[in-house]
């Protein structure tokens, strides 16, 4: 697919990882029912901490569910690897597009491998480099 026809990808925030159904029903109650629609309303700074005081949760806890949210835009890496990325230290898709691929594949097979126990589940190095040409055609919109 060429780099300009990329567009973000929309999940419901249950496919998100970490969330558990109470979460995802306070986020319902709030007419949050996907990924997109807690960009919209997460991303503000000035807003953040009247939604999290409306969902009643910490305000670190709804930057990271925007961070999850953000990264899952990206249509490589969805919710199945949002987790890994935030874990890794990247903490939206604006620095994903800022990052060198040398230094991030290894950074995630050691984080996976501390976590999991396998090197061969991390995604390859091939991978990683597609979803750091997605986050930069993402970034250019």
């Amino acid at each position: 697919m060429p780099a300009n026809c990329l567009t973000s990808k929309d999940w419901l925030v249950s496919q998100l990882p970490g969330l558990n159904d109470r979460d995802c029903q306070k986020l319902a109650d709030c007419g949050i029912y996907t990924t997109q629609q807690l960009l919209k309303q997460g991303c503000r700074g000035d807003l953040q901490q009247q939604l999290a005081a409306r969902l009643q949760v910490r305000l670190q806890l709804l930057k990271k569910w925007v961070a999850l949210a953000d990264l899952a835009r990206i249509p490589n890496v969805g919710c199945e690897y949002c987790g890994l990325l935030l874990h890794g230290g990247v903490g939206s898709v604006a620095q994903l597009s800022q990052l060198s691929v040398h230094r991030l594949h290894p950074q995630l097979v050691r984080l996976h491998v501390a976590t999991m126990q396998r090197k061969d589940l991390c995604p390859n190095v091939d991978e990683v480099a597609v979803w750091i040409q997605q986050a930069r055609s993402l970034s250019n919109k």
